[in-house]
């Protein structure tokens, strides 16, 4: 009876060791979540992560990527990440603001970077780095800037002059910097993945968007007109739940900052190539008509935009802008 019992109890030993085994070999999960496709820059350099992540971390890291809002919407996805139920996002930088980190808007000014040199300067430097300390009481840990290029206009009318957008109905992210308004037209908030079939069905005129973006969402199936405008930037942050990122093993996560890093680079440099690629594919498709605007005409929408810089001033902080201009004074602009 005795040794029945020492055998059962041997067993139920071994399999409590076999389950402790079995667990421990278990990867750590990544739910790595975004609202574009993943054919897009931060699409691609999301799949690009995983694969350098799970390789660089010889398998004890999974990294699962979920691309057009498949999990979270615009609005849900920051919520979702600071409660734990994912663990990575890209979003884009205006998110920040309605968050309390409205320092982030600053990216939403147009025409605030001249050159791509004069953007680089600064989310490299010291004030990208301040900027993600703003995230750190949030709950958010910051790992890199991912870059989508500049915005163009789009609409279902020619958009030359700024008088063209009297009373159009644009849609833009949540972020209280309002360029729209100063061209005469009524900025409507509504999430990306909704975008599309607003436009479709008439429930706004226009909108804002990188090339890349307009055609992976088919937006040019769906609007007449496009300017290229070049009149604000579209970034992306991504970022870590703090808890979850500082409880990784340290050699996980100096594994991950690697991967980042080299994921990073990737993704910055295929965005010019994706955005230009784009802009060829939807004039060939021929349904938009692309339009540049002319040396006076930008000047012109330029006039018309900039004072939005002195209305956000104290809001985004005029030390802060103050940083930037020089900053961008010093970049090399070609």
């Amino acid at each position: 009876m005795k040794f029945v019992s020492l055998l059962c109890a041997t067993v139920a030993a071994g399999c409590l060791m076999a389950a402790t085994a079995a667990t421990a070999q278990e990867p750590i999960v990544i739910k790595f979540s975004h609202v574009v496709a993943p054919e897009t820059p931060k699409g691609k350099g999301a799949e690009k992560f995983k694969q350098l992540a799970e390789q660089r971390t010889g398998g004890k890291v999974k990294v699962e990527v979920y691309p057009n809002s498949q999990l979270y919407k615009d609005k849900e996805e920051l919520e979702a990440l600071q409660l734990g139920a994912v663990q990575m996002l890209a979003p884009s930088l205006a998110k920040f603001g309605p968050l309390g980190a409205k320092e982030f808007e600053i990216f939403d000014l147009p025409y605030i970077f001249p050159c791509k040199a004069a953007l680089v300067k600064v989310t490299t430097g010291t004030i990208g780095k301040q900027l993600f300390q703003k995230l750190e009481n949030k709950g958010i840990t910051g790992l890199a800037y991912w870059d989508n290029g500049f915005k163009i206009m789009s609409a279902n009318k020619p958009l030359h002059a700024t008088a063209d957008f009297k009373g159009l109905k644009m849609r833009i992210q949540s972020s209280k910097v309002l360029q729209m308004r100063a061209l005469g037209a009524l900025p409507q908030v509504m999430a990306f993945s909704e975008v599309y079939q607003a436009l479709q069905t008439g429930v706004v005129d226009g909108t804002e968007n990188p090339p890349s973006n307009m055609y992976t969402q088919k937006m040019h199936e769906v609007q007449s007109h496009a300017t290229l405008s070049d009149h604000g930037y579209l970034g992306y942050a991504v970022i870590v739940n703090k808890k979850f990122w500082d409880g990784l093993p340290a050699d996980v996560r100096t594994q991950l900052d690697g991967a980042m890093k080299e994921a990073t680079d990737y993704a910055n440099t295929i965005a010019q190539e994706e955005n230009d690629k784009a802009l060829e594919a939807m004039k060939a498709a021929g349904k938009t008509k692309f339009y540049e605007l002319t040396k006076d005409e930008r000047a012109s929408w330029r006039q018309a935009m900039l004072p939005v810089h002195e209305d956000m001033a104290s809001r985004v902080g005029k030390e802060l802008l103050a940083s930037i201009k020089t900053e961008t004074d010093a970049a090399k602009c070609e």
